[in-house]
């Protein structure tokens, strides 16, 4: 049981009809970015939802087929996350297996958006809990070879940014010193979890090492533990954390050591109740936590941000306006953003 849930899951709901809508943007992982944002509408009201599902497949499918689901009726927002349990969402199966629980979070969203968009009381009220300043890092590729440029394209147009690296084995000992010289890094993500996706980093311990000790005050995200890579990182180990492999609480439970600190993605965790049991879970255990972005086009990057206004507002959130993904970020962006549209 969840004492947060239960705080949102009595909200009433009503569904008249749903749409879908469409969202395109080049980044600067070098890919055409595609989401598909769920808009539910009822007594006069819309809550919206993002599908973060990164292949561009799944999205065209989904848009493709239309509001086929049978979501139209009265319920509470417990009700009617107990009814999307038993409906196929999949046109055709998910090319990348995580995304089923993407898109119930798109889905549970947008309908705990329109829940409270009826009651007319924004979520920190229902929640008893008062949003707070979130600070942020940018997530980064250093493209290859890497090099300073993307870091000092956005240092120059906003100083005081920070940001989370992604190290790959073009990383040199110059470049890793002239980074930490700069002062800007506040997390390094190893990739070590993503066998076999685009973005797969090869568990290197001369890298890892290069890494651990070259930013000796960053976090550590996602290495790969093995016979060669566990000597390098368990002198570092109060750092490490935990990102991709994190879509329920009995995965912080099975990681080989207590964590300092994860990353609770709402998308990657699927839902509202394993979202919020996450939250507790690790505030009962004195783990700290951070949000994590999935490169949202639409509401769903408000959302994260909110949510880590509500939970972890101080850490190192990879949860950045979305301006700051673009290939050439834009001037005037916020230095720190809360623009949930859930109150």
């Amino acid at each position: 049981m969840s004492a947060l849930f239960d705080r949102v899951g009595d909200l009433p709901l009503t569904i008249e009809d749903y749409t879908l809508g469409r969202h395109e943007r080049a980044v600067s992982s070098d890919f055409l970015r595609v989401s598909t944002t769920i808009h539910l509408r009822g007594a006069g009201q819309e809550g919206i939802g993002e599908d973060v599902s990164y292949d561009q497949g799944d999205q065209d499918r989904l848009q493709q087929a239309g509001p086929v689901q049978p979501l139209a009726g009265d319920w509470t927002l417990r009700s009617f996350c107990d009814h999307l349990a038993t409906l196929d969402l999949w046109p055709a199966p998910a090319e990348h297996p995580p995304s089923v629980l993407y898109r119930v979070w798109a889905y549970e969203s947008a309908a705990l958006d329109l829940a409270l968009r009826q009651a007319g009381r924004p979520l920190h009220e229902v929640l008893g809990r008062e949003p707070r300043p979130v600070t942020f890092v940018v997530s980064l590729r250093l493209g290859e070879p890497a090099t300073m440029e993307p870091v000092l394209r956005r240092t120059e147009r906003y100083p005081g940014l920070r940001f989370k690296l992604d190290p790959t084995p073009s990383w040199t000992d110059e470049l890793v010193a002239e980074l930490a010289a700069s002062g800007t890094v506040d997390s390094v993500d190893l990739k070590g979890l993503y066998e076999g996706s685009v973005v797969d980093n090869p568990a290197d311990p001369v890298l890892y090492r290069r890494v651990a000790e070259g930013f000796p005050d960053a976090w550590i995200e996602d290495p790969k533990i093995t016979d060669e890579t566990w000597p390098v990182l368990e002198p570092h180990q109060a750092r490490i954390t935990w990102d991709a492999n994190i879509h329920s609480v009995e995965d912080i439970t099975s990681l080989p050591f207590k964590p300092t600190m994860v990353n609770v993605k709402p998308s990657r965790l699927g839902g509202l109740r394993p979202l919020f049991t996450a939250y507790e879970h690790c505030e009962r255990e004195g783990i700290r936590m951070y949000g994590g972005g999935q490169f949202e086009l639409s509401v769903g990057r408000g959302h994260i941000q909110y949510l880590a206004s509500l939970f972890h507002h101080d850490g190192p959130n990879d949860t950045a306006p979305g301006g700051y993904n673009d290939v050439d970020p834009p001037a005037g962006l916020p230095s720190y953003d809360t623009g949930l549209r859930w109150g």
